[in-house]
């Protein structure tokens, strides 16, 4: 069964938040000092996400990726990887992490299931990293992204969030840090959602200064053609390396998203900057039939109009998505949250 929203865009990718909690302070992500957090009372079990996953495989999901936060804080992380891999209608199951307890569970990820990791890595540089995590571990993050690549996984992608004058430096070096190990690299336009609140237009890098960086550096750079809904339009470099870039800010691909979220505690965002998610962890624990759980998802994402990115790109004046005083009272709101 598939189910279609109102632009023909298909429900097949879910993104699976197990955790609000992270263990760094990233300044396009969680900038202020102080946030309010879930209830844990509130945060679905593994066997409730399940029973969520199941329902929606059988309207179109089958890719999942588990996010967070960080979602290796969450205990027994594993067990649930392991739920979810044993699901044959699911073809895809990933993980996105910061890398900095990945060293420890790499290798367990991998033995439960899973089929792809991305790690977060926007420097290369210690005193960047500090800068911009507000934390003095980025020797945790590459030794778990070297953990990863040891560990048989179908694939490991790197993702940097490029911000100018903070890292937009160090583009061709990230390039060859992913040759060496083995991995693909994918470069995200620095985007205004959630708690970013300090994003500037001025502050993002866009995918043309990208490319035209990288080709100065590399040479000519080809298009790879593919017929696909991934966020990432990829990239050769004259010797055949691969790269990606995500362009949500200034080139989205609203048209194409098949992708959902759910937060933690069971709300279901259908679009990355959705101000209102749908509360499926009340139904769920009230007793709602599968029947009645399968039709509330149903009628819901048929009703989808969402194109977010394209609506703040044409908006004209942009300026910071969410302020500090809303996002302090609801929680929901933030990209540590509903994850990315």
């Amino acid at each position: 069964m598939s189910v279609i929203d109102t632009f023909g865009r298909p429900l097949r990718s879910l993104r699976i938040s197990v955790t609000d909690r992270c263990n760094l302070r990233c300044q396009y992500c969680m900038p202020e000092q102080e946030y309010a957090w879930l209830p844990r009372k509130d945060l679905l079990d593994f066997e409730e996400i399940s029973t969520l996953v199941d329902v929606f495989a059988v309207l179109g999901v089958d890719k999942l990726r588990i996010t967070g936060g960080e979602p290796l804080l969450r205990r027994n992380l594993p067990l649930l990887v392991k739920l979810l891999a044993t699901k044959r209608t699911i073809k895809d199951l990933a993980l996105t992490t910061n890398g900095v307890l990945l060293a420890e569970y790499a290798q367990s990820l991998r033995d439960a299931g899973l089929h792809r990791i991305t790690v977060s890595i926007d420097t290369l540089r210690a005193d960047r990293f500090r800068d911009l995590t507000r934390s003095n571990i980025h020797d945790s993050v590459l030794e778990g992204i070297e953990a990863a690549t040891t560990s048989g996984f179908d694939s490991v992608k790197l993702d940097t969030v490029v911000i100018r004058g903070t890292n937009d430096d160090e583009l061709s070096d990230l390039v060859e840090y992913a040759k060496r190990i083995g991995a693909e690299i994918r470069f995200i336009e620095y985007m205004d959602v959630g708690g970013a609140t300090q994003w500037s237009m001025n502050k993002v890098v866009p995918r043309e200064e990208i490319l035209r960086k990288l080709s100065n550096h590399y040479g000519s750079i080809t298009p790879v053609l593919e017929q696909d809904s991934a966020a990432a339009d990829r990239f050769l470099l004259p010797d055949g390396t691969c790269f990606g870039i995500i362009s949500s800010t200034t080139k989205p691909f609203c048209r194409d998203c098949d992708r959902s979220r759910l937060t933690a505690d069971g709300l279901w965002f259908l679009c990355l900057y959705a101000a209102h998610g749908i509360d499926l962890r009340i139904p769920l624990r009230s007793g709602i039939s599968v029947e009645d759980l399968r039709e509330l998802i149903t009628s819901t994402w048929q009703q989808r109009a969402a194109r977010g990115a394209e609506l703040r790109l044409t908006s004209g004046q942009r300026t910071v998505l969410i302020s500090l005083d809303e996002l302090q009272k609801e929680p929901h709101l933030e990209m540590h949250t509903r994850g990315g």
